[in-house]
This record gives structure tokens, C-alpha cells and sequence, in this order.
């Protein structure tokens, strides 16, 4: 870990979301302020709508996204890089709905890219970021802003960072979790899962928990079929795909076992038999982890060679702008991605 104060940059999600919400509630807490510098990619008027919604003072310094004066603002703990001048020389009104809009996924998209730059500036370069953490996006505004060739924020880090080994994982406060395969719809995933993909998790994951604190961790790798498909009578994928995938794990000196049963493993792993759960699918892993640990869960992707976290929840347009959104998860992915912020010449490993 490294003992100075990191700077993170902060692409603000979709504006018509929760994400200018949650963010500003997150800032509001001292701790979380004082233990970074805050570059955020966003709209000042979607950060003056958040904050008039949970009745807090304007506590960050704007400057047009074009503009140099970003170079100078380390004297500043929270910079707002606006892209609302743009916006007004081209006679759009920075007014955003609480739906998925072209609009709205064009800007959310537009920040992802400037924070990743950030964080590929050069280590000396005044505007370097250390860790990116993503505010919530709409995958439907992305698509009606033509961007719909990346599902998510994983896959577009990923191919920006050039990265071939990479994974999605889950952390929280009860369970850890990471998936083998990303965001692939339910019918695809038998043809998406191989030895490979299930060993990039373990092994990812595996590395992601010991920078977490874990010395050697315990790693329980689930099924993908009923039963962990019962010795083949209810499918062979364990036998074909998952076992392989754990005995090289093992061979590598990795404490892996498996596979388990999907509705058991997370018992097993709440009652403190293990250190993470590698889940096969999405929702397999997702659906424990947003059961228990809603709104305190934290998103990070794991084989980048810089950190990058997000909250584990959506835009929730439904109560955007209301004042009732839950900053938990946004406070604790601020948090983690200061914590594993990676001293230069290292690799995230998350």
C-alpha cells in the first residue's frame, strides 16, 4: 500500500441516476474526503441537483471539462471537471430525465473514458489518478448512445487497459465473491464457461483476497448445474470444465475446493469456511451478495494494472433526485479503491 494521499478519479454514472446522489453523500463524510484528492468526470448541475436533494453545501471546485485549470488544482481535495459548457454552446439544456436516455448514456460514457485516461496519464503527469471508481450507468443508455458494444464498465476497462485476463468480483463485509463469467446472458453462459475462465477467477480472486489481508485464502469454487450436477446425471460441466480448473489451482499451491452446490456454497462460506465463493454466472453470485450486503457490497475488476471499484447497485432512476438514496456502497467503494490504491511499478491485482 502506499503511505501518500492518492488521488482518485470519479466518473459520475448516468446524471439522471442515483450516481450525483450517492456521490455527494459519500463525500460529505470527513473520513472519505481526507483520504484522497477527488478528480470527478460529471455535470454541475446534476451535482447541484444531488446536493439540493439531501440538503448539502457545495463543497468542490468546477472547471470546465476543456479547460487546462484541471493542472493546477491540486490544491483542491474535490474538482468537478463539468461537462455542462459544452453542453449550453451547443444549446442543450443540462436537464436529465430519470430514464435511460441518449443523452444521459453518451455523458456517463464520455466520463468512464476521461477517468480511464486519468489513470493512464503518466505517474508525474499533475491530473495522474491513482484508482477509478464508476458511478452507476444505464447498459440500455449506453446502447441508445451507440456505445452498446461494451455490456458494462468491466468489459470496457478491460479492452482500454488491454487486459486478457480479467473478472468481476464482489466485496463486502460477509462474503466475497467473484464471477467466472461476466455479464453473458444466462442461455450463453454453458457455451462462455471453460477451464480457462474458471481458473482466471480462482486465480484472480485469489490474488485480489491477499491484498485484502488474507495470508492464504480459502477459496470454494460453486457448480454450475443442480447439485453440482450429481456426479454428471444432471450435467457434466463440473466434471469437464470446473474440476480441471481447481486441480491446477491446487497444483499452483492455491487452497481451493469443489465444486459445491450453488444453494449450499454461501452458507458454507457465511459460517467462515471460506474466504471467497468463485460463483459461475451473474446472478449466482450477485443474488447473496445483494441479499446481504445491499448497499454496503462493493464491485471491483479484477486484472487491471490499476484499481478500479464501483458500487454494486444500478441507476435507480425510480428514486433519483428524491434524497433517498443509500450512499453506502458508493462510501465503501471510495474507500476500498483508497486502500488498494498500488504503489507505482506495481500491479493492482483488482
Amino acid at each position: 500500500m502506499s503511505s501518500r494521499r492518492p488521488t482518485i478519479a470519479i466518473s459520475m454514472g448516468d446524471p439522471g441516476g442515483i450516481g450525483p446522489e450517492v456521490l455527494v453523500r459519500a463525500l460529505t463524510d470527513r473520513a472519505v474526503r481526507a483520504s484522497a484528492r477527488y478528480a470527478i468526470h460529471g455535470s454541475s448541475a446534476a451535482m447541484h441537483r444531488a446536493a439540493e436533494a439531501t440538503r448539502t453545501e457545495p463543497f468542490w471546485w468546477r472547471v470546465d471539462a476543456r479547460s487546462n485549470l484541471g493542472d493546477t488544482a491540486g490544491a483542491h481535495d474535490v474538482v468537478l471537471f463539468d461537462s455542462d459548457p459544452e453542453l449550453v454552446e451547443q444549446q442543450i439544456e443540462p436537464l436529465f430525465e430519470n430514464r435511460p436516455t441518449k443523452l444521459g448514456g453518451s455523458l456517463s460514457f464520455r466520463w468512464v473514458e476521461a477517468a480511464i485516461a486519468d489513470a493512464q496519464r503518466p505517474p508525474a503527469d499533475p491530473r495522474h489518478a491513482d484508482a477509478v471508481v464508476t458511478g452507476p450507468i444505464s447498459k440500455e443508455a449506453w446502447s441508445l448512445a451507440g456505445k452498446g458494444r461494451w455490456p458494462g464498465h468491466t468489459e470496457l476497462f478491460a479492452d482500454r487497459f488491454k487486459s486478457k485476463r480479467f473478472a468481476m468480483m464482489f466485496v463486502g463485509s460477509r462474503l466475497r465473491v467473484v464471477l467466472a463469467t461476466v455479464h453473458v446472458p444466462l442461455m450463453e453462459v454453458r457455451g462462455a464457461l471453460t477451464i480457462g475462465a474458471v481458473h482466471t477467477a480462482i486465480d484472480l480472486g485469489n490474488d485480489a483476497c491477499k491484498r485484502l489481508g488474507f495470508k492464504r485464502p480459502r477459496i470454494g469454487v460453486a457448480g454450475l448445474n443442480p447439485h453440482a450436477g450429481e456426479q454428471g446425471l444432471l450435467g457434466d460441466e463440473e466434471q469437464r470444465i470446473i474440476t480441471p480448473a481447481i486441480e491446477l489451482a491446487v497444483r499452483q499451491g492455491m487452497d481451493v475446493r469443489g465444486p459445491f452446490p450453488g444453494d449450499t456454497i454461501f452458507n458454507t462460506a457465511l459460517q467462515g469456511r471460506f474466504d471467497l465463493v468463485v460463483a459461475m454466472y451473474h446472478d449466482q453470485g450477485l443474488i447473496p451478495v445483494k441479499l446481504l450486503e445491499r448497499d454496503l457490497a462493493v464491485n471491483t475488476t479484477l486484472g487491471l494494472p490499476v484499481v478500479r471499484t464501483s458500487p454494486d447497485h444500478g441507476t435507480a432512476y425510480d428514486i433519483a433526485g428524491t434524497g433517498k438514496a443509500d450512499p453506502g456502497s458508493m462510501t465503501s467503494a471510495i474507500r476500498l479503491a483508497a486502500k488498494l490504491v498500488v504503489p507505482v511499478g506495481e500491479s493492482a491485482g483488482v
